[in-house]
């Protein structure tokens, strides 16, 4: 698939497209838990390697299928999730940033001085699977998912829990339960993401998967708007072109990437999608039009 599409697009641009839907993938997962949730998490970049060390070191290893890497890298994740997810539930806001934060680096760490890794030198190696329509597959299925999710009754609870917990727990909702679950499926969603970087770069570091990564992930959804999916999705695809777009610029470019952000954040406060329901726009558009077809050319 690739192979035919590079006699169209160059293999560079191309290469950025599909690190584009990974970082959709993650950045999904991060909007679940933060976005719908109200769970500030620093530390997503730690599942996002453990997917992706999981799935490379079984396609290396074992020689097991890419798809069922994938899934096992995704599940490893979903079971780090659950792991850091119970013993900081008992923590809100900064806090639990700081939590996941510390987490974060302990798996970078440990990562970082496993031999089985390759340590600090990275993991070489991995066969090249990842390809633009798996990419842009699993980014359908991922936003399908979660937009069902969050629109169901596990959502409306996850959004009740943002909005006052205690109020939650009095309506019968175990909120520790839920906010575990969250950080399984958004982790779950990291890992996979995780998985598919790892067989795309054929090349793994554990200094890629530091805090800045993290802190990378929690602006392509605050800057689209926390709580929608159409926002994590536009912040994402701005964050992850605008670089590229911007390197006619060499000297200039972070630092015009940086004004771009600041005079964002600071004309659409709340992301450039935030409080805007975009399913019930285009409803609206569709019955309006409706409404003046139907109405009679006297009326």
């Amino acid at each position: 698939m690739d192979d035919f599409l590079k006699q169209f697009i160059n293999p560079y641009y191309l290469q950025v497209l599909m690190l584009l839907g990974i970082y959709l993938i993650a950045a999904l997962g991060l909007h679940l838990i933060t976005g719908v949730t109200g769970q500030l998490s620093f530390g997503h970049a730690a599942f996002l390697s453990v997917g992706a060390y999981g799935a490379a070191l079984l396609n290396i290893h074992l020689d097991l299928p890419f798809l069922l890497c994938l899934l096992a890298g995704g599940l490893l994740a979903a079971l780090a999730g659950v792991f850091v997810g119970f013993p900081s539930m008992r923590l809100s806001g900064d806090y639990l940033g700081i939590a996941t934060l510390g987490f974060c680096e302990i798996i970078r760490v440990v990562f970082m001085n496993l031999e089985i890794t390759g340590g600090a030198r990275g993991l070489a190696g991995i066969p090249r699977e990842t390809n633009l329509l798996t990419v842009y597959i699993l980014v359908i299925l991922t936003i399908v998912t979660i937009y069902r999710l969050q629109n169901s009754r596990f959502g409306r609870a996850l959004v009740a829990i943002r909005e006052d917990e205690i109020a939650a727990e009095c309506m019968g909702i175990r909120s520790i339960w839920y906010k575990v679950g969250a950080f399984a499926i958004g982790s779950f969603c990291a890992g996979v993401a995780g998985g598919l970087y790892a067989h795309m770069l054929q090349y793994l570091n554990p200094a890629d998967f530091g805090f800045v990564r993290s802190f990378e992930l929690l602006c392509f959804i605050v800057l689209g708007g926390l709580g929608s999916i159409s926002g994590a999705i536009l912040g994402t695809t701005i964050l992850t072109l605008a670089p590229e777009m911007l390197r006619f610029s060499a000297e200039y470019r972070m630092m015009m990437y940086g004004t771009l952000m600041v005079a964002m954040m600071i004309f659409r406060p709340r992301g450039l999608l935030g409080g805007v329901d975009l399913r019930r726009l285009i409803r609206s558009s569709f019955r309006s039009r409706d409404r003046d077809t139907t109405t009679p050319a006297g009326g």
